[in-house]
């Protein structure tokens, strides 16, 4: 079931509050990725939120986490190379560190290959991970990055 975002903000479900609360609080899609797949548990493939299981019920809670993880990755992959790199500028302008520093780690430990949703297989999977890599090889030349030390 898919919520549209104006009517998340007038309805009470455990959707509507994830989308209140949090996911309307941060900018870029990318940033709703990582923020939502921080809340699966890589053991289960559970999405917990303390929180949100307190108010409605920890199965509501893994639901609606899970349906809201879905549905920020179909908005992400449906957007072209350009919309995805000035998503993922935006996501990047968030950190105050160097970025260059998160790009080499992007590119040693490969985390954004844990964004995606459990349920996504196949073609859409490797185009995410090939739009991510290319747009990864553009930020690298972009920010002077080295490739990392595949004997490390």
């Amino acid at each position: 079931m898919k919520i549209g975002k104006a009517n998340l903000a007038n309805s009470k479900t455990a959707a509507a509050d994830v989308w209140r609360h949090t996911l309307s609080q941060i900018p870029s899609v990318f940033g709703r990725l990582v923020y939502l797949a921080s809340l699966r548990d890589p053991n289960t493939g559970r999405y917990e939120h303390h929180g949100l299981a307190l108010v409605f019920s920890e199965e509501e809670a893994n639901r609606s986490l899970r349906a809201s993880h879905n549905q920020a990755f179909a908005e992400w992959i449906s957007f072209n190379l350009e919309q995805q790199k000035a998503d993922l500028d935006l996501y990047l302008s968030q950190f105050f560190e160097n970025k260059a520093q998160v790009l080499e780690t992007w590119l040693r430990l490969s985390p954004y290959r844990n964004l995606v949703p459990n349920s996504v297989r196949g073609l859409e999977r490797r185009l995410y991970l090939a739009d991510l890599e290319a747009l990864l090889e553009l930020l690298k030349n972009e920010y002077g990055v080295s490739a990392p030390d595949p004997n490390a």
